[in-house]
C-alpha cells in the first residue's frame, strides 16, 4: 500500500502541530468520554474496544496519563457524557481533492454551517454523503518513527505480520503499519514492545491528487488549518499528495 505519506506531512509541520498540542489533547479528551458514553459506561478498554483504540490514539500522541485518567473520570461521573454526536462530512476541496471531515458536535446546525463556510471559502464544496468516502479505506495505521535507525526494518515487518497485520511499509525513517479495523486492538497489544508516533483509526485514500498551481495549495492549506482549529472537529482525511 504506497503512497500514504500523512506522517511525513505531519513532520513538515511538527512545529505548527507542536504548538496545537493542548487543542489535539482536548480533541482526544472528547473522543474519551464518548467512548465512554457509547460503550454503556465501560471505562476499562479490556471490555470497550472503542475506548482501548482511542487510548491507544492518546498515548501515542503523548497525552499524559494523568489527562486520560480524568477524562474517564469524568465521563464516569453523573452528566460526565456530554452530548456529543459523531457526523461525518464530505466534499472537494480545491482542485477536487477529496476531503473527508470527522466531527463531534453538541450543535449539528453549528458545524454544518461551519463546514459548508469553510468549504466555500477555500475554494471547495461540501458534498452528499458518500461523495468521496468510497475512494477511501477505512484502516488501523500504525507509525514508528525510526529516524535513528535503532529498529532493522526486516524484523519490524515480520512482527507486524505475526501480530496480525495487514500490510507493511517502510518509507525513508517511517514504518507504517495497516490493520484490519476489528484487528487494531490486537495488533497494538501485540506490539507493546514498540513506541508509535500516530495509532489511530484513519480513512486511507485509494489515491493521491496532486495539485498544480500555488494558488489551490495555499487554499488547501488554509481549508486544513481552519479545519484544525476548529472545535468541532476530530479528523480531517484527504488525499493531496503533499510534495
Amino acid at each position: 500500500m504506497s503512497g500514504h505519506s500523512k506522517w511525513h506531512n505531519i513532520q513538515k509541520t511538527k512545529g505548527a502541530q507542536d504548538a496545537k498540542r493542548a487543542a489535539a489533547f482536548t480533541k482526544i479528551a472528547k473522543e474519551l468520554i464518548v467512548a465512554v458514553k457509547e460503550g454503556g459506561g465501560i471505562t476499562d478498554p479490556a471490555n470497550n474496544s472503542r475506548l482501548a483504540t482511542v487510548i491507544t490514539k492518546a498515548k501515542a500522541a503523548n497525552m499524559p496519563n494523568d489527562n486520560i485518567k480524568r477524562c474517564l473520570e469524568k465521563a464516569a461521573g453523573a452528566g460526565g457524557g456530554d452530548n456529543y454526536e459523531s457526523i461525518t462530512y464530505e466534499g472537494y476541496g480545491p482542485g477536487g481533492v477529496a476531503v473527508i471531515v470527522e466531527t463531534m458536535t453538541d450543535n449539528r446546525n453549528r458545524t454544518a454551517g461551519s463546514m459548508r463556510h469553510h468549504f466555500d471559502k477555500f475554494g471547495g464544496n461540501l458534498g452528499a454523503s458518500g461523495c468521496v468516502s468510497w475512494s477511501f479505506d477505512k484502516k488501523g495505521v500504525l507509525v514508528i518513527d525510526n529516524s535513528e535507525e535503532e529498529l532493522d526494518e526486516e524484523e519490524v515487518m515480520m512482527d507486524a505480520m505475526e501480530a496480525g497485520a495487514d500490510d507493511f511499509e517502510a518509507d525513508g525513517d517511517v514504518f507504517t503499519i495497516y490493520t484490519l479495523p476489528d484487528d487494531f486492538n490486537a495488533v497494538v497489544a501485540n506490539l507493546s514492545k514498540y513506541t508509535f508516533v500516530s495509532a489511530q483509526i484513519e480513512m486511507v485514500p485509494q489515491n493521491y491528487q496532486k495539485l498544480e498551481t500555488e494558488e489551490h495549495i495555499a487554499l488547501m492549506e488554509k481549508l486544513i488549518d481552519i479545519m484544525e482549529d476548529d472545535d468541532d472537529v476530530q479528523n480531517i482525511w484527504h488525499n493531496w499528495e503533499q510534495e
